[in-house]
This record gives C-alpha cells, structure tokens and sequence, in this order.
C-alpha cells in the first residue's frame, strides 16, 4: 500500500533586515523607493505607497487612517504592530514579509504573496481573490472574512486562527493545512480539494458537504 503523504509545510523566512536607518516620513510616497530603513511611532491620515518599492525596511508601530499600497513590491520588510482600517494592496507583490497588528480591510486581490507571515493579526475582510499564495502562515489571527475565491494556494497554513467565514469557491489548493483554524462558515466546499482538515472538523463541516452535494441525510 503506497504511504500517504504528510501535508507539506509553509516554509517561512524571516525578513533579512540589515542595520536599518531611520527614514524620513517624506520616503513614504507614491512610486518611491524605501531601501534598509526604519520608520517607526508614526500617526498618519494616509500612507501612500502605490507602485513602491520597499526592500529590507520596517514600518513599526505606524498608524494611517488607510493605507494604499497598490501595486507595490515588498521584499524584506516588517509590518509590527501596524494599525491600519483600511488597506488597498490589489496588485501587490510581497515576498519574506512579516505582519502583526491591526488591518482593517485588504483588498489585496490579484496580488503575490511567497513567504509572508501573518501574526497574531485582527483583520476584519480580507480579499485575496484571484492571488498566488506559496508559503503564507496565519498565525494567532482573527479574521472576520477570508475571501480566497479564484486563488491559487500552495503550502498555507492557518495556526491558531479564528476564521468568522471563508470563501474558496473557485480556488486551487496545494498543502492548505486548516487543522489549527477554526473556521465558523465555509462557502465553496466543493472547492476545499487539496486542504487539510481534522477529523472534529470534517464533522462540522458534514452538512455543508451533504448541502452542496445534494445529500439527503436522514434516520
């Protein structure tokens, strides 16, 4: 009999952040180029990074009443202890990237997203449809709502995450381990193919199974 394979794991790096220097606030602007440094305790109405590049840098403890990060690339970079209500990343490519804190909405939609490290994060909707995820790792989070339709996942994991709804219709998994979620509602079921689940799980999720297969479950 042919062993079953284990689900691989996300395979994490952490940012490679070298000495950094404390940047000036004006380095955070549209289509900029934000290389090794610091910015860190700032209150902000808006940070405006569309089309940015940020390399090898950490945005720490900063506060923005929203964020637009469209169509940036972050390489190395540090989020901590971010609070941010509402984020317009759609586009955006993030790789080795560190998050904790608070978002409020994502819209992160066709974006890139290899090596990212979600933790102890609250987020309210996240939007990742039609995104390529490899090696992402939620980790402590909360999110009210996980949008994933159309995405293609492969090596994800959700430890210790509270999920209110979850959205995969239309989606490819690969190595999606759910075992450390708790995941309230699931819609797309049918589209859960290629995830991870345990068995108390399987249970919960039984009558939307038997729901989106047309089964009549009775005594």
């Amino acid at each position: 009999m042919a062993r079953r394979r284990s689900t691989s794991a996300p395979r994490i790096a952490a940012p490679a952040l070298g000495p950094l220097v404390d940047g000036d606030p004006t380095a955070l602007r549209p289509g900029g180029e934000v290389d090794g440094l610091r910015f860190g305790g700032l209150r902000l109405g808006a940070l405006e990074l569309a089309g940015a590049r940020l390399i090898e840098s950490q945005l720490e403890d900063v506060h923005a009443d929203e964020a637009d990060l469209s169509g940036a690339r972050l390489s190395d970079v540090a989020l901590d202890g971010v609070s941010l209500p509402v984020v317009r990343a759609i586009g955006t490519q993030w790789r080795d990237v560190r998050v904790t804190g608070r978002i409020g909405s994502l819209e992160a939609y066709e974006s890139s997203w290899r090596s990212v490290h979600l933790v102890g994060c609250k987020l309210s909707f996240v939007n990742l449809r039609g995104a390529e995820l490899l090696d992402v790792l939620l980790e402590g989070c909360v999110v009210e709502e996980l949008d994933l339709g159309g995405a293609a996942l492969s090596r994800v994991r959700l430890a210790d995450t509270t999920v209110g709804r979850l959205d995969v219709q239309q989606a490819q998994l690969a190595d999606v381990d759910l075992r450390g979620a708790r995941l309230d509602d699931v819609t797309g079921v049918r589209d859960l193919r290629g995830a991870t689940v345990s068995p108390a799980q399987l249970a919960l999720l039984a009558p939307a199974i038997a729901a989106e297969l047309g089964l009549r479950v009775e005594d």
